[in-house]
């Protein structure tokens, strides 16, 4: 067994596991630690606790210190440089007409490098504005070129839901998120419908999925033809996933025919199928569908 600490840094959603080091570090606290990225100041979101060695990445680097109020005091200065660092850099950005949106800008702990985070189109030859940055800060420059959705990691919002973001909040990674996952949950395939505030596919469709198919598995199909507990026949012709309930047009004597609500367990009909996985064709083809979709509605409300 092995004792580690879970720490998230400012500017980064994951953690990363150290050693303690024999300091009495709680749950809440801040430590400097030593990354790929230099000395850094970070949050213990994981109390110390013991796990098997064999599940910990190793080498597992020791924690350098707790954090003091020297250490809190830099961090609190390097938030006010990165506003000013920022604003330098948008302005730089414009003089040299770069077509790349600036995101933020983060310092180093230990002031060794600053960070920019932006977005673009395609490549951006950012070499004279990188020259122009280093002549202002005198340190390392590090120009990073991130996607959508690591933008709306960084600047966070308010979901459909109504809730802070996921990926600004807690997530660590992003999971793959298909268009199968929203069929399965007979979502509407409008973009505006499945999309999240980066414009991408929501990330809560990955997060109730397997939830989806263990109850679909259960449900018969619409169009199946289905026997109910009271010895009627009938065609299924809608069903409720969550209540697990099928609405069924059930034949009654004189060939009269009605619509009845039955519970699935009220129901026998031939089991599911397990459904395979979408081929990467057949995945390609669906979300070319949806931007074509997404298109003629743009086109519909010019």
């Amino acid at each position: 067994m092995i004792n580690i600490i879970g720490v998230r840094f400012r500017k980064a959603g994951k953690i990363y596991f150290f050693d303690p080091a024999g300091y009495e570090i709680a749950q809440g606290d801040n430590v400097i630690v030593e990354t790929a990225r230099g000395v850094e100041y970070g949050y213990v979101v994981i109390g110390p606790r013991d796990i098997e060695e064999d599940k910990v990445i190793q080498p597992l680097k020791p924690v350098i210190r707790t954090a003091t109020p020297e250490d809190d005091e830099i961090e609190t200065k390097n938030k006010e440089k990165e506003k000013e660092a920022y604003a330098i850099c948008l302005e730089k950005i414009q003089k040299h007409g770069l077509e790349m949106k600036l995101i933020d800008s983060e310092y180093t702990f230990d002031n060794n490098k600053v960070l920019f985070y932006f977005t673009a189109d395609g490549r951006i030859d950012f070499r004279e504005l990188v020259k122009d940055l280093a002549a202002v800060f005198k340190t390392r420059i590090e120009l990073r070129q991130i996607g959508v959705r690591d933008e709306t990691k960084i600047v966070g919002g308010i979901g459909i839901c109504g809730r802070p973001l996921c990926c600004h909040t807690h997530l660590s990674e992003f999971a793959p998120v298909s268009i199968k996952m929203a069929k399965e949950q007979n979502l509407s395939l409008n973009p505006t419908k499945i999309s999240g505030v980066c414009g991408r596919l929501m990330c809560c469709l990955k997060n109730e999925e397997e939830a989806y198919e263990e109850l679909n598995s259960k449900l018969p199909n619409v169009g199946d033809y289905v026997t109910t507990h009271d010895g009627l026949k009938g065609e299924v012709q809608s069903v409720s996933v969550l209540k697990q309930m099928v609405k069924v047009v059930v034949c009654l004597e004189n060939d009269e025919k009605e619509v009845r609500d039955y519970k699935v367990d009220q129901l026998n009909f031939k089991p599911k199928k397990r459904k395979e996985k979408l081929t990467i064709d057949e995945e390609l083809r669906a979300l070319e569908l949806l931007e074509q979709k997404e298109s003629r509605s743009h086109l519909d409300t010019e």
